[in-house]
C-alpha cells in the first residue's frame, strides 16, 4: 500500500503518502464550494478562499503571507463548484510550519472589514479580466446554461451586485457551517513517518471540535436542449456544444473518461484534432473534456475558428459523433485508447502536488484512494460495446446544447 489514511479523534481525515524525496506538498480539501452558497450570496466561496490569508486571530496578513515565503515555500488556493482547497510545497523540514499556518488560517480568520472592501476590489478585477477571455468564460456560461436554475449554475467568482453586498457576518456564517473537521481532508506526502504525521496532524488539528450542520446537495434535473448564441467584442469565433453527463459515481463514468480522451483530450492525436484541425486547418483549438460531479456531470467540445469556418467546424464535429455512435471501436483502436489513457495517467502520477490533492479528494467522494492498479483495472475492462451505448446516449444531437459567442462586428454572420 502507497499510502495510510490517519483518521482524527474528531472525525478530520488524514491521507499520507510517503515519499523519500527532499520537497513535501501538503493540501487541505474543503467539501464546500459554489453550489453550497445561499442564492444571494454567489461568490462567497471563493471570496472567502481569499480573505483566509488576510488576517487570524494572531497573525496579520504580512505575518500569514511570509509565513511560508521566508523559508521559500509555496502557498496557494483555489476554489471549484464542489471544493475549496489550500496547498503548500516546502521542504521536508518545514512541516510543523506549514500545518500550523493552514490551522490558523483555516479556523482562526477574522474577516476584518477594511479587508473585505479591499478584496471585492481585486476580484472585481479578476471578474473583468475573466470577462476579456471568452475561452474561459464560454465554459462557465456553457454549464450555466446546462444548469439553469440551479446551484452549479453559476460562476464561481460570483456577481459584482452579490459581491458588494456581503459583510463579515456572511463570511463568519459560510466558515461556521462549512469549515468543519469532519467536512475536509487533509493531504500530506514527504519523507517522513507514519507516526509523525498522526502526531503532528493531532497536534494541530485535534482539538478542534465540530459543529453539527447538515451538508445537503440536491441533484440537477435535466433542461431543455437550447441553442444561444451571443455577440461578443471578439476577433473570432467559440463555439461549445454538449450537455449533462455521468456523475463521478455512476458506472458509465470510466467509459466516457475512455470516449473523451479519445474523441478530443490532451495531445495532438485525439479524433477531433486529427479530423478538423489537421486535416482541414479550420480550428485553432479543438478539445472535448469531461468533468464528473457528485451527483451529474459535463461532457462538452470546445472550438474557436474563424466566422466563415464555424458551420463546416460544427458539421465535421457532428460527423465525428456519427462515426462514434454508429460503429463500434475495433479490438485494436480500443486498445489504443486505453493505452494512450493509461500512460497519461501514469505521467501525471509526477505531479506530486496533483496527486495528494486528488487522492484527498477521493477520500471526500468515495471514502477511499482510489489507487493506480484500480483505475487501470476499470480502464481494462471498458468494453467496445460500452462506448457505443455511452456514445449514443452523451452524442446524441437531440440532447446537445450549443453556445456561440460571435463576433458583434461582422455583418455578414
Amino acid at each position: 500500500m502507497d499510502h495510510h489514511l490517519i483518521n482524527l479523534t474528531n472525525g478530520l481525515r488524514v491521507v499520507f503518502k510517503p515519499a523519500a524525496l527532499p520537497i513535501a506538498h501538503a493540501c487541505i480539501v474543503i467539501n464546500a464550494g459554489t453550489r453550497d452558497e445561499l442564492p444571494s450570496q454567489f461568490g462567497i466561496a471563493h471570496f472567502t478562499e481569499h480573505l483566509i490569508f488576510k488576517k487570524t486571530q494572531r497573525r496579520s496578513t504580512n505575518q500569514i503571507l511570509n509565513r511560508l515565503e521566508l523559508v521559500g515555500a509555496d502557498l496557494n488556493a483555489y476554489t471549484t463548484k464542489e471544493y475549496t482547497c489550500i496547498h503548500a510545497s516546502f521542504l521536508n523540514e518545514h512541516l510543523n510550519r506549514t500545518l500550523d499556518l493552514f490551522e490558523d488560517i483555516i479556523f482562526h480568520s477574522t474577516f476584518p472589514d477594511n479587508e473585505i472592501e479591499k478584496e471585492k476590489g481585486i476580484i472585481l478585477d479578476e471578474i473583468a479580466s475573466y470577462q476579456d477571455s471568452p475561452e474561459d468564460a464560454i465554459a462557465d456560461e456553457f454549464e450555466d446554461l446546462l444548469f439553469a436554475n440551479h446551484e452549479l449554475g453559476h460562476n464561481i467568482l460570483g456577481t459584482e451586485d452579490n459581491l458588494i453586498g456581503l459583510k463579515k457576518a456572511d463570511f463568519e456564517k459560510f466558515v461556521s457551517e462549512h469549515y468543519q473537521p469532519q467536512n475536509m481532508v487533509i493531504g500530506i506526502t514527504g519523507n517522513y513517518t507514519v507516526n509523525k504525521i498522526k502526531k503532528i496532524t493531532e497536534k494541530y488539528f485535534g482539538d478542534l471540535s465540530n459543529h453539527k450542520h447538515p451538508h445537503k446537495r440536491i441533484p440537477p434535473s435535466f433542461v431543455s436542449t437550447q441553442d444561444i448564441t451571443l455577440r461578443r467584442p471578439i476577433n473570432q469565433v467559440h463555439f461549445m456544444l454538449g450537455n449533462q453527463g455521468y456523475s463521478m459515481h455512476n458506472p458509465k463514468k470510466m467509459a466516457l473518461n475512455v470516449l473523451n480522451n479519445m474523441l478530443g483530450g490532451m495531445g495532438m492525436s485525439s479524433r477531433l484534432n486529427l479530423e478538423i484541425r489537421e486535416k482541414y486547418g479550420i480550428a485553432y483549438t479543438i478539445e472535448s473534456n469531461y468533468t464528473a460531479y457528485s451527483d451529474t456531470g459535463v461532457f462538452n467540445v470546445y472550438f474557436g475558428t474563424e466566422t466563415d469556418k464555424m458551420q463546416k467546424a460544427y458539421k465535421l464535429v457532428l460527423k465525428e459523433f456519427k462515426k462514434l455512435r454508429d460503429k463500434k471501436l475495433s479490438p485494436v483502436q480500443l486498445k489504443q485508447s486505453k493505452n494512450k489513457f493509461i500512460g497519461q495517467i501514469a505521467l501525471g502520477e509526477e505531479n506530486r502536488i496533483a496527486l495528494i490533492i486528488a487522492m484527498a479528494k477521493n477520500i471526500i467522494d468515495y471514502g477511499e484512494v482510489e489507487t493506480l492498479e484500480r483505475i487501470y483495472e476499470r480502464i481494462n475492462k471498458v468494453s467496445s460495446e460500452e462506448i457505443l451505448e455511452v456514445s449514443n446516449e452523451i452524442l446524441n444531437p437531440d440532447n446537445l446544447n450549443t453556445l456561440i459567442f460571435q463576433p458583434e462586428f461582422n455583418e455578414n454572420s
